[in-house]
C-alpha cells in the first residue's frame, strides 16, 4: 500500500475552519497550465493545529470571495488526503461546497 492512497478523516484538520484566500484552480495538460479554469482552491487556516493551512479545491463556480481578514466557514463534502509533489509529501483537500459557519443553508 502507498501512502497516498491513506484515506484522512477530515476531523484530523479540526472543529473551526477559517477562510483566509480564494484562488482559481487551472487545468493541466502535459503539466502546463492552461487557461481553463476548472474551479476555485480555497484556502483554510486550522486555529487548533497551529494556524496551518489547508487548500481546498471545490469544482465548478467560485461560491465564496476571499474575505478580508478571514471568515468561519464549513465545508460540504470534504475529502482530506495526501499527494507527492517536488519531492515531498503535502495534504490537499477537496469539497463540494463552502458556506459561511454561522449560517444555515
Amino acid at each position: 500500500m502507498k501512502i497516498t492512497d491513506l484515506i484522512i478523516s477530515d476531523k484530523s484538520l479540526g472543529d473551526k475552519l477559517w477562510l483566509v484566500a480564494v484562488s482559481p484552480a487551472y487545468e493541466y495538460k502535459d503539466n502546463r497550465r492552461t487557461d481553463t479554469i476548472l474551479g476555485y482552491r480555497y484556502t483554510v487556516a486550522l486555529p487548533e493545529k497551529g494556524l496551518d493551512k489547508v487548500d481546498v479545491r471545490i469544482d465548478g463556480q467560485q461560491q465564496m470571495d476571499a474575505p478580508n481578514g478571514y471568515v468561519e466557514v464549513r465545508l460540504d463534502g470534504l475529502e482530506v488526503f495526501i499527494y507527492w509533489s517536488r519531492g515531498e509529501y503535502h495534504v490537499g483537500a477537496k469539497a463540494q461546497g463552502i458556506h459561511l459557519a454561522n449560517l444555515k443553508s
